[in-house]
């Protein structure tokens, strides 16, 4: 029996023993904590080393991307064009609001806000991805710099690491705007055009800073798939991805609603393959291109630079059309040559527009003289066929100049029937008539006698058809052209038009000419004797010598 003492006297307390499953939870808290100190560590060492190893981006801070070679008139219109990379540099505060809107709402709407890497922005995307609705990148516009300028296209772990290191880097050392400037004007859009402001020419044929919010829409669904969004090639894609934007465009508080419901009801006007808004001075371009090579090499196609020419636009446009104005009027007099080439249609019309748009696209416009395909051919009416699908009839005088190819005994290779691949050009009185692309060529110069300036020169009827430039390349005797050199000369030296002439042979001796003896002569070898000046002036085989040597 315990005694008063013992009862009085309370027992110590047992220590409370640790459920087994706290504990276990402490020590995998502390493993995991270990595990991502550790895993900090190993990627902090990881991005530490290849760091040092980076591209110096300081070159950004003064952004000069490769530029073409620009030619000009003397008031500043565009006659060609020469570089790897179709690009016009603007800078970011000549860039359009609009412009930068719709890019930063489809492509990185916080870009304003992150420090290169946008946490929420990855977070969405995956949140987006796992959901398996629409896809989404978690790219930002620095990082998109980061890997257009100085990465390759190649999908690795080890350049996923270069590309957040220089993320970072381009961050620190450049300014938003900056970054945003290297994006808008590095960035490849198709169509060789890269950066915005050649993007807007190539597909819309204006200035960047003329765009609405449908074309900047437009144009900002490009960065993601050039070729499936574009508006030319795929215009169904393109729309579709417009219309995506202008929606962001409104989420984000860039536009108002009645400005997103104009935008998408806005009929867009693309630029047409065939179409220019340059100055016809192909020629001329590309005399100046090899000039320019001559002295730059290379670097002729990437240092930016811009020639201005003595050319006169509108003197130039004149010419051009006077020149094949002429060879045309030439061509409707010579025979028909029978169509550029046959082709068997499909009965069905489906077949048939995809057959005439396939085989037009081997046999291009050549200015405004159009290829076409025969659908039916009559003696008194023709029906072909344009790329677009336009059905356009020939009838009365848009015939004669192919009436050999209707006759019902005309040879196989002129015959046009169904199927023909034919020319077309529309009449000053807006019908269509039936031609062919001419054999001749022809050349035009004009000049400044004053200065020696060239206000115009055509080298050819077609540049693409042909190359070689008449004006320079061609060498011709001058023949009679060179008689009003001469008997200037004559007059200035005191002859007059009724000066008479011998028209006798003639002939000087190696020591007269300080060379080899000449003697010159008239193209039949014939000799009219005494004449008046103006008489040896009209007559085409008479040479010179009546202007140039003494009576």
């Amino acid at each position: 029996m315990p005694t008063d003492s013992e009862r009085s006297t309370p027992k110590a307390a047992k220590p409370r023993r640790t459920h087994w499953a706290i504990r276990a939870l402490g020590w995998l808290v502390g493993l995991l904590a270990a595990g991502v100190a550790a895993g900090a560590l190993l990627v902090g060492i990881g991005l530490a080393m290849p760091y040092p190893n980076l591209p110096d981006v300081s070159d950004l801070a003064n952004y000069r991307p490769k530029l073409p070679l620009r030619v000009f008139s003397v008031e500043g219109a565009l006659l060609g064009e020469f570089g790897e990379e179709r690009r016009n540099l603007t800078p970011i505060e000549d860039i359009p609001q609009v412009m930068t809107h719709a890019v930063l709402a489809v492509e990185d709407a916080r870009f304003f806000e992150h420090g290169g890497v946008d946490y929420r922005g990855v977070l969405r995307a995956a949140l987006a991805n796992l959901g398996r609705i629409k896809s989404q990148g978690d790219s930002t516009i620095t990082m998109q710099v980061a890997r257009n300028v100085y990465l390759s296209s190649e999908k690795t772990f080890t350049r996923k690491i270069y590309e957040l290191l220089l993320t970072f880097k381009l961050e620190h050392l450049l300014t938003k705007n900056q970054i945003l400037e290297i994006y808008m004007n590095q960035i490849y859009l198709g169509n060789r055009a890269y950066g915005f402001a050649a993007a807007a020419e190539a597909y819309f044929g204006k200035p960047l800073k003329s765009i609405s919010i449908a074309e900047a829409a437009m144009l900002a669904g490009l960065p993601k798939a050039p070729s499936a969004y574009n508006p030319i090639s795929n215009p169904k894609r393109a729309r579709t991805r417009q219309l995506y934007i202008i929606d962001r465009m409104l989420e984000n508080g860039f536009i108002t609603a009645d400005e997103a419901k104009a935008a998408k009801a806005e009929a867009i006007k693309l630029r047409t393959q065939g179409e220019s808004t340059r100055v016809h001075a192909e020629y001329v371009a590309e005399m100046v291109r090899q000039l320019i090579y001559a002295q730059y090499g290379a670097d002729t196609y990437t240092r930016g630079l811009n020639v201005y020419t003595t050319l006169q636009a509108g003197e130039q446009d004149a010419a051009y059309k006077a020149l094949r104005q002429g060879i045309m009027n030439y061509e409707r007099r010579q025979h028909y040559r029978g169509p550029e080439a046959f082709v068997t249609l499909p009965a069905d019309a489906a077949g048939t527009e995809d057959m005439i748009d396939e085989t037009l696209a081997n046999h291009p416009d050549n200015g405004e003289v159009l290829a076409a395909v025969v659908l039916e051919a009559g003696p008194k009416k023709v029906v072909v066929s344009r790329p677009d699908g336009q059905t356009i009839e020939v009838t009365g005088d848009g015939l004669k100049p192919v009436q050999s190819g209707l006759a019902d005994k005309a040879p196989a290779n002129i015959k046009l029937r169904r199927g023909a691949v034919v020319r077309i050009v529309q009449t000053p009185k807006q019908t269509w008539e039936i031609t062919q692309l001419p054999e001749v060529e022809g050349a035009f110069v004009a000049l400044d006698p004053r200065s020696g300036a060239i206000r115009a020169l055509v080298g050819g009827f077609d540049f693409e058809k042909s190359k070689f430039n008449h004006v320079t390349q061609a060498w011709r005797q001058p023949g009679s052209s060179f008689k009003p050199v001469i008997y200037s000369a004559a007059l200035e030296k005191g002859f007059t038009p009724s000066t008479v002439i011998d028209d006798a042979p003639l002939f000087f001796s190696a020591e007269q000419t300080g060379g080899k003896p000449w003697e010159p002569k008239n193209y039949d070898g014939r000799y009219d004797g005494p004449m008046t000046l103006r008489t040896g002036l009209a007559n085409p085989r008479t040479w010179w010598r009546s202007a140039c040597c003494r009576p």
